[in-house]
């Protein structure tokens, strides 16, 4: 049997068609044999990554696990002084060891590694406190140089009946914190407040409601806390561990950490030096630039605080609240450069 006038063999040998698409049905098929050796790589690939960051991840959880509960042990029998510094140690390495998974780990996974980490340094504050010895009580005779302790601003002072102070008080609120590892300063409305490096020194900085002040931290605190501040400017020397922000707004601040975490804050400024990923989670209006305060000795505080300035991820900001991976954030964004010329003295 012959089909339009062409040979049987013709046919059953699929000669149909012009001459110049037989020639190139070697070369599809070799396209197409290329492309599928190219799935069947990246297909391999995939599967190795997943395996290598499946076992970054059990690393983590297991090294992390295993360090909490030594924590956890120092903070629950802990009755000397030693025991809480090897815990305070320890949390160090915690801190390190989740600023290394940033990378791998999910962010639900980082998020509750954080809040670990957070509830255990809060534990071993509180442990310092219950260590210190109970003062007698004893009337005592103000010293002279006690109204030093802030320097009065130009700006107009709130009147006395609002909470305005001439002079801080050591911290007795908060939960407590009147304990010798704890500095800062709380109630104060237009001052400029000032701490040395020989007064924070590894110590726990408290700022709690403050209003229009300009605080200034010389030296390398182990933590800082910033909480109900409005319209303030704070500038910190590198803070080994982290930096705690929380119900501020129409701040400015220009801190170095491990790690910061943002809570209900809204039109903040924050010039910033941070080894792992900074956290937002319900804020509005944050902005974030390169931390550039500089004073007299700040190069020995790095080196004492253990920061890596060569490695500053300023920018690279999770925000809890929005989970679009292909989409910015509209709670926070980059300070524009005009915007970051600030003269801090």
């Amino acid at each position: 049997m012959e089909t339009a006038g062409l040979p049987a063999a013709a046919v059953g040998n699929g000669e149909l068609g012009p001459q110049r698409d037989l020639s190139l049905v070697p070369e599809r098929l070799q396209r197409r044999e290329h492309e599928r050796q190219q799935e069947v790589e990246r297909r391999k690939q995939k599967r190795q990554d997943q395996e290598v960051e499946e076992e970054k991840s059990d690393f983590f959880a297991a090294a992390f696990a295993r360090e909490r509960a030594a924590v956890e042990e120092l903070l629950e029998g802990g009755e000397s002084v030693e025991q809480l510094e090897e815990a305070a140690a320890r949390l160090q390495g915690l801190q390190k060891l989740i600023n290394d998974a940033v990378l791998f780990l999910a962010a639900y996974d980082l998020r509750q590694g954080q809040e670990v980490l957070a509830r255990l340094q809060e534990a071993l504050a509180k442990r310092r406190e219950e260590m210190q010895p109970k003062k007698r009580f004893a009337f005592k005779t103000r010293r002279k140089d006690a109204a030093s302790a802030a320097k009065v601003d130009s700006a107009p002072r709130a009147p006395a009946a609002e909470g305005s102070l001439a002079s801080q008080p050591p911290l007795k609120e908060e939960g407590g914190f009147g304990s010798s590892w704890i500095c800062g300063f709380s109630n104060v409305q237009y001052q400029v407040l000032e701490k040395r490096a020989e007064e924070l020194h590894q110590r726990d900085v408290l700022l709690t409601q403050l209003s229009n002040c300009t605080i200034k931290l010389y030296g390398n605190p182990n933590t800082l806390r910033l909480t109900k501040a409005r319209g303030c400017t704070l500038l910190c020397g590198p803070v080994s561990t982290s930096v705690f922000l929380e119900d501020c707004s129409d701040c400015v601040l220009a801190v170095a950490c491990q790690q910061l975490r943002v809570h209900t804050t809204r039109d903040t400024r924050i010039f910033l030096q941070v080894t792992s990923r900074a956290i937002v989670e319900d804020c509005t209006g944050i902005q974030f630039a390169p931390y550039t305060w500089s004073y007299p000795g700040i190069d020995q505080d790095f080196e004492g605080s253990g920061l890596d300035r060569s490695k500053n991820n300023w920018n690279d900001v999770d925000d809890f609240n929005w989970l679009a991976r292909d989409v910015a954030s509209p709670n926070w964004s980059v300070l524009p450069e005009e915007e970051r010329r600030v003269q801090w003295d």
